[in-house]
């Protein structure tokens, strides 16, 4: 051999050669062993290389919203870095909240710089898990109730994540709907509401977002754990979708060695753990997809192709991340990043109520501002499970508004309630001490005291992190707020006219005071900036934009779920009666009043809408057609409004929604300024899931292209046909 053939790059180094080629020469090159090995974790977050062959380890972490501390190696304690403080950025309910695929872009290239920098190559997020009912306790990490925008709003994140070399791993797939028995539950569903409702967010993921990794969830669909599941993984997933990523276990979600050899799964994390806390000690030899597998290999029972497979959609993901020598570096903690993240925050609030415009605050003529409750001080990036962060710093809502308005009025506090006063969460020490031994009556009558000398009261409560809350591996109990907070509302309502309750929470809430509070904003856990973000919506700096992702109902009957008594189920086993009506879908069929729409949300600026045109009265089955409308800021400050885009079905062989959204944007105007919004269609966006064929049918007929602010305030409609 002479030295150039020598010193020759093997395929599999050379980034000039095709993908698929590179994948086929490393796998020649590796032992039975060293294959295996990639297919199971090592450590709590990490799974093996090949070192002999320069093939580094792969590196996950949660998660959606923050990049988590690191862990010991075999151990959930934290491993005391004094440098992995990261910046924490709104929960995906204030993304989805925003309507704005700009924001979902821009928090993907900054959550996707943060996690590049801590040399991570799986973030293990976002979640697009439908919101199918308001006490599902994660529902904080998802995108809300509707399959469009939750698919229109997951791509530009994954794209931004990806742009850094770092695969985004979309979780829980699929119909891991409520933390009651998670990891037991088997989820019943017809495959209308399967392929309408639960799997477009996944399958936008997949081929329009070219998602890297893919999570299974923890619960069981047709009788199989989702992590190795016949029907999710090999027929839709790889079948349909033509998925080429890797598909990584939730951690614990691994159930059964010869469903995870045959079944799609291809690396296995956490076994024996409930993925949070607990965990059997250095298992990772023992894990359903290390010896056991090997065993099988070894002995012929299984075909090494089976671990090719595996192998082949893990080298993949290397060659796409870790083995990708022009993929940037990445940032950590920055300035850039916090402003990002106060950004987003701003643009997902949403302003449910506002009458006498008793916002935004005029700080001319404003001078006591009283500011009541525990979640005005209460730091929410620490809990809720396995999103807990390390933020390297969080400005509480009073701090915010402490910092903007200050200067202009007496701002005072009371604390109205005690919720949790745990000060300390996985090793991160609180700066406040939550603890009062007041009584709920002492706590009241002082702040009913304050509210009667105050301007206005702000009253800031909600749900928390805590276990029973908006927080992993348990659901709510109630629609209620905990804590006596009605009690406290209703109190403050009396002794002040110029109330706005702020409610921070990932989930609706009862609200059986509606009526008694003039002004009331809808907040999100907004991570590091929340108070900063919060203040200037409050002072009118930031004009509110958001609108709801999901249906406040009134009570909980007034949700499928719960009206049907399909929630949490029976022995294990629970049965979406709802099938595809859920959330608005549901309200419009029953011609239920919700509580707020979903798609409210108010502006401290007016909005008028023309009437919507088309540009076509008929189309054919490979035409599009467009719909415009025009959109006038009335008022007399700048303002984004978001126009929303429905369509009904006026005659169809199936039962069908009233409508549903297939189209939305956000459109920002300065006073006076007129736009014209346009939306263009195809045959997809009438079509339904025809079971019988397995298949999505457009039939013939009449149709509605609606216009609206939300799913209740329709704006305009216009009649076409489909020939």
């Amino acid at each position: 051999m002479n030295a150039v053939g020598q010193n020759a790059l093997p395929v599999y180094l050379d980034e000039s050669k095709p993908i698929e080629e590179r994948v086929e020469d490393a796998l020649s090159r590796m032992t039975l062993e060293e294959k295996v090995a990639m297919c199971h974790a090592q450590s709590k977050f990490s799974s093996a290389g090949v070192p002999r062959l320069g093939i580094p380890e792969n590196w996950a972490t949660d998660g959606p919203h923050g990049i988590r501390p690191e862990v010991l190696w075999d151990e959930w304690e934290q491993a005391g870095w004094t440098n992995d403080s990261c910046i924490a950025f709104p929960a995906l309910t204030a993304l989805a909240a925003t309507w704005n695929k700009d924001m979902s872009a821009l928090y993907g290239k900054v959550i996707g710089e943060e996690a590049r920098y801590r040399n991570k190559n799986i973030l293990l997020g976002p979640g697009v898990n439908i919101y199918r009912t308001p006490l599902n306790g994660r529902n904080f990490e998802y995108m809300g109730e509707d399959p469009f925008l939750a698919s229109k709003m997951v791509v530009p994140y994954i794209q931004g994540v990806q742009a850094n070399g770092v695969a985004a791993c979309v979780k829980h797939f699929a119909l891991n709907n409520q933390e009651v028995d998670r990891h037991t539950v088997n989820v019943n569903v017809d495959d209308r509401a399967l392929y309408e409702i639960y799997l477009p967010a996944f399958k936008a993921a997949v081929q329009e977002g070219n998602a890297w990794a893919i999570m299974g969830a923890y619960n069981r669909y047709k009788g199989e754990w989702a992590c190795h599941n016949q029907y999710l993984l090999n027929d839709i997933l790889r079948g349909e979708w033509k998925f080429d990523g890797v598909v990584v276990s939730d951690w614990g979600g691994v159930n059964n060695t010869m469903q995870s050899i045959y079944n799609g799964l291809d690396m296995e994390f956490g076994s024996w753990t409930n993925g949070l806390s607990e965990g059997a000690s250095n298992a990772y030899d023992n894990y359903y997809l290390a010896k056991p597998f090997l065993k099988l290999l070894q002995s012929g029972e299984v075909k090494e192709e089976e671990v090719n497979k595996k192998v082949r959609n893990i080298l993949r993901l290397a060659f796409r991340t870790t083995m990708n020598t022009k993929r940037p570096w990445g940032s950590f903690g920055t300035a850039e990043h916090a402003a990002a993240g106060r950004k987003i925050a701003e643009e997902g609030i949403v302003l449910l109520k506002n009458d006498n415009n008793t916002l935004p605050i005029d700080l001319n003529k404003t001078k006591k501002i009283l500011v009541v409750g525990e979640n005005a001080i209460k730091p929410m990036t620490v809990g809720g499970g396995s999103s807990s962060l390390k933020a390297k710093y969080e400005i509480a809502p009073l701090d915010g508004i402490m910092n903007r308005m200050a200067k202009q009025a007496e701002i005072i506090y009371a604390r109205g309630y005690v919720g949790d006063p745990t000060s300390e969460y996985n090793g991160v020490k609180l700066k406040r001490d939550l603890h009062d031994a007041r009584s709920e009556a002492e706590l009241i009558a002082e702040a009913v005291k304050l509210a009667k000398e105050a301007d206005i009261v702000l009253f800031i409560g909600g749900l928390n992190k805590s276990e029973g809350q908006d927080c992993e591996g348990v659901d709510r109990e109630s629609l209620g707020l905990p804590y006596a907070q009605d009690k406290v509302i209703t109190e403050l309502a009396k002794a002040n006219k110029n109330l706005v309750v702020i409610n921070i929470s990932g989930n609706a809430i009862a609200m059986p005071w509606v009526k008694e509070v003039p002004s009331i904003i809808q907040t999100w856990y907004n991570g590091t900036e929340s108070g900063t973000a919060l203040a200037s919506i409050l002072v009118g700096d930031a004009n509110p934009s958001g609108k709801l992702p999901f249906t406040f109902p009134v009570k909980l009957d007034d949700n499928g779920a719960h009206k049907l008594h399909a929630y949490p189920g029976v022995d294990k086993e629970a049965t979406y009666k709802e099938s595809i009506f859920v959330g608005y879908r549901w309200t419009d069929k029953e011609n239920i009043k919700p509580l707020f729409s979903f798609g409210h949300g108010l502006s401290y600026t007016t909005f008028e809408y023309g009437k919507v045109t088309a540009n076509k009265k008929e189309l054919g089955l490979n035409d599009k057609i467009s719909f415009s409308v025009k959109v006038k800021n009335t008022g007399n400050r700048e303002g984004a409004e978001i126009v929303q885009l429905y369509i009904s079905d006026l005659q169809s062989s199936l039962p069908r929604p009233l409508k549903e959204l297939k189209g939305f944007e956000k459109v920002n105007l300065k006073p006076g300024e007129e736009k014209e919004v346009t939306f263009t269609i195809d045959k997809s966006a009438l079509s339904f899931f025809d079971a019988d064929k397995h298949d999505w049918v457009a039939e013939n007929g009449d149709f509605d292209a609606v216009i609206g602010a939300s799913a209740t305030d329709i704006k305009s409609k216009v009649k076409f046909t489909l020939k």
